[in-house]
C-alpha cells in the first residue's frame, strides 16, 4: 500500500509514512480506509448527495479505545479531524477534506432505563433506532424530526425535535456526555464535573472533542399521538401563514407545528391540476390523549380551503418518517435564520421566493418555536436563541448534479432576501455550506461566541477538530 497523501493544516500535501500507516492499523479494532482500499469512497459519503469531500483516513472506531487511538494519529500527524456519527450531515461538516474521519456510525448501543426514565445512547444511533427502543415503554428524547437523522449531530447542535415545545430541545434533556478530547485524554462532562465543557458541548457540538456516549432524561409520549398533515393552494398561502400566524400565539405547548411553502405532491388525494404548483403545507403533532389532540389540532385543518387533507391519528415513530421526502443521496444545501416575530413582509417574500424554487422538492420552511424550549435561560446551554418565535429554513432539495448552480443561487438569493427579516442569527446544524466563516458562527452564537471561543483554546489548543463550523481559538485563528 502507498502512503496516505493528505491535506496539511495550511493546505499543502504531504505523506504519511507507509509504515505508520500500517502501524495504526493494527492498532485499531475497527477499519482503517484511505485512498487506495476498497470501501474507502463508501466510507466517505453521508445522507448529502452535495457533499464530496476526500479526507486522507477513515477510522471506523469499534469502541473508545479505537477513537483515542485515531485522535492520538491524527494529532501525531497534524491531520484535521471530523466526526461522523450518524451521517445525515446536511452541511458536511462530518467528513474532512485531507484530514482523518472519526467514524462512529456503527457504535450502536443504546440501553433504556424506564423506571428512571433515562437512556444511554452511543453516536451511531440514528433518531429512528433511539425511538424505536423509548417507544417500547411510551417513551422519547426530544431532538430531531426525521427517522434518519443522527441522535449525536441533531443534539449537539441543539436538537429541535417534534416535541420541541413540550419538552424542550435534546440538550435540555442531555445529562451527561463522554467525551474523548484533543489530547487523546476522556472524561464525562456533566453539571458537576467539566461544567464548561457540558455548558459548550449543548449546543456547540462536536468542536471540542469526540463525544462517544450520551446519557438523556426521557418523557412521556405515544406511541399514539395526533397528527396534522395539510395542504393548501399557493395562490392562498399568504391569508393561510397569517391565519397560521394567529393559530401559533395561543396553541398550547403540548402542539408544535411546522409550515413549509413547496409544491402540491402527486399523492393520492390532491387534484390533477394542482399536482406540482405552488403550495403551502401544515404539518403538527400534539403530545397527550389523541382526542384531545386531534381537537387542538382542527383549526390548522380549517384555515382555509385544502387541496387535501392527510390529518389524523398517527405513531410517535411514523411521524419522523421522512424517507420519501428526504431520500439518502439526494442534493441537499439548507440555510437557516432565526424571526422574532412572523411578519407579513416576510410573510410574502417567503411566498414570492419559495414559489420560484427550480426544484418542486425544494421548500421555505417555518418551525414554530415557544413553549419550553424558550423557558430555559440562554445562558444556561450554549445555544442562545431562546427568545425566537421561529426558525426559518431556505431548503434547496435536488436530484440532478447538472442542476446544482441554479439551486446553489436559488436558496443563496433567497436566504439573503429573508435574512432583512430576521434577527442575524441561524441554526449551526443549518449554516449552509461556508460553516467555517467566523461571521457566520457569530451568528449561530452571539453572546456566547467569545467565551466558546475561550473553550476551545482551553480543550482543543492546536485546533484539532477543525472541520466542526470553524469555531477560532481566542485571539488566533482556526489554524486552516
Amino acid at each position: 500500500m502507498r502512503g496516505s497523501k493528505h491535506h496539511s493544516g495550511v493546505g499543502s500535501l504531504r505523506e504519511i509514512p507507509e509504515e505508520e500507516v500500517r502501524a495504526f492499523r493494527k492498532r485499531m479494532a475497527g477499519t482503517v480506509f484511505t485512498h487506495d482500499d476498497e470501501g474507502y469512497h463508501d466510507a466517505r459519503q453521508v445522507w448529502n448527495g452535495l457533499i464530496n469531500h476526500y479526507p486522507a483516513v477513515v477510522a471506523r472506531c469499534s469502541g473508545v479505545a479505537d477513537v483515542v487511538e485515531a485522535v492520538d494519529f491524527a494529532r501525531e500527524h497534524d491531520l484535521p479531524v471530523s466526526i461522523r456519527g450518524g451521517g445525515h450531515n446536511v452541511a458536511g461538516t462530518a467528513v474532512v477534506d485531507g484530514g482523518l474521519v472519526v467514524d462512529l456510525s456503527e457504535r450502536k448501543g443504546i440501553h433504556v432505563d424506564p423506571d428512571a426514565r433515562r437512556a444511554r445512547v452511543e453516536p451511531g444511533v440514528t433518531l429512528g433506532e433511539l425511538t424505536r427502543e423509548t417507544q417500547v415503554f411510551g417513551l422519547a428524547v426530544p431532538g430531531g424530526m426525521a427517522a434518519d437523522t443522527g441522535v449525536a449531530g441533531s443534539t449537539l447542535g441543539g436538537g429541535l425535535g417534534w416535541i420541541r415545545r413540550k419538552y424542550g430541545l435534546g440538550i435540555d434533556s442531555l445529562r451527561s456526555v463522554d467525551v474523548v478530547l484533543a489530547d487523546g485524554s476522556f472524561v464525562r462532562a456533566s453539571p458537576s464535573d467539566h461544567g464548561d465543557l457540558f455548558w459548550a458541548i449543548r449546543g456547540a457540538g462536536g468542536q471540542f472533542g469526540a463525544v462517544t456516549s450520551f446519557e438523556f432524561d426521557l418523557h412521556p409520549v405515544g406511541p399514539e399521538i395526533a397528527s396534522a398533515m395539510v395542504y393548501y393552494p399557493g395562490d392562498n398561502s399568504r391569508e393561510v401563514l397569517r391565519a397560521y400566524r394567529e393559530y401559533t400565539e395561543s396553541c398550547p405547548d403540548e402542539v408544535t407545528t411546522l409550515a413549509f411553502h413547496s409544491f402540491a405532491p402527486g399523492g393520492d388525494g390532491v387534484p390533477e391540476s394542482a399536482r406540482g404548483e405552488p403550495a403551502l403545507g401544515i404539518m403538527a403533532c400534539h403530545v397527550g390523549p389523541v382526542e384531545e389532540g386531534e381537537r387542538v389540532l382542527r383549526p390548522l385543518r380549517e384555515l382555509g380551503d385544502p387541496l387535501v387533507d392527510y390529518s389524523g391519528p398517527t405513531t410517535y415513530a411514523d411521524i419522523h418518517d421522512s424517507e420519501g421526502a428526504y431520500p439518502h443521496g439526494r442534493n441537499y444545501y439548507w440555510k437557516s435564520m432565526y424571526l422574532d416575530e412572523l411578519g407579513d413582509d416576510c410573510i410574502d417574500l417567503l411566498v414570492e421566493r419559495a414559489s420560484v424554487a427550480p426544484s418542486h422538492h425544494s421548500s421555505v420552511t417555518l418551525w414554530q418555536l415557544g413553549g419550553e424550549m424558550n423557558r430555559v435561560d440562554a445562558d444556561d446551554t450554549a445555544f442562545p436563541h431562546r427568545d425566537a418565535a421561529f426558525m426559518l429554513s431556505v431548503e434547496a432539495t435536488w436530484d440532478d448534479p447538472h442542476t446544482s448552480s441554479q439551486n446553489l443561487d436559488w436558496a443563496r438569493e433567497t436566504w439573503e432576501h429573508l435574512w432583512e427579516q430576521s434577527d442575524r442569527s441561524l441554526y449551526v446544524n443549518f449554516p449552509g455550506l461556508a460553516a467555517d466563516r467566523t461571521d457566520l458562527m457569530r451568528a449561530a452564537f452571539g453572546d456566547h461566541y467569545e467565551r466558546l471561543a475561550e473553550l476551545k483554546a482551553e480543550y482543543d489548543p492546536t485546533t484539532l477538530f477543525r472541520s466542526h463550523n470553524g469555531l477560532s481559538l481566542a485571539g488566533g485563528t482556526t489554524g486552516e
